[in-house]
């Protein structure tokens, strides 16, 4: 039997609608997940759920919001010392040294909201001096 371009296409759109939703649910879970362990300075579980899905840091950082603000102001935040230093050095430097939405780099937000003597700051600090 021979199958058309059209027929394996509609296939694969009946497909991917039947795994979506969970796929989605699964993605909803796993960020609420990692926004937890980074608010409650869990810095082991949140490893562990990473490894679990197979996942980096480094490929996740950028599409993560938790509370309406990035994974390093949350650990900032909550005081998630631990946390947030195993972020900053997971991330790509890049990431430390761009504005993220409101225009303000992950410094120079820390310095505006008290947050400038944290071991967080002084680990990005060092990361974007080199």
């Amino acid at each position: 039997m021979r199958l058309t371009v059209a027929a394996v296409a509609i296939g694969v759109g009946i497909a991917s609608l039947g795994y979506s939703p969970a796929s989605h649910a699964n993605l909803d879970q796993l960020a609420a997940s990692v926004c937890d362990y980074v608010a409650s300075d869990d810095k082991n579980r949140l490893r562990r759920k990473l490894k679990d899905h197979r996942l980096k840091l480094r490929n996740i950082y950028d599409n993560v919001q938790c509370e309406g603000v990035s994974l390093l102001r949350l650990a900032m935040i909550k005081d998630a010392q631990d946390v947030g230093v195993f972020i900053a050095k997971q991330v790509p430097k890049r990431t430390l040294t761009e504005p993220e939405s409101d225009g303000a780099t992950v410094l120079q937000w820390a310095e505006s909201n008290g947050h400038g003597g944290s071991q967080i700051v002084q680990e990005i600090g060092e990361r974007t001096a080199s």
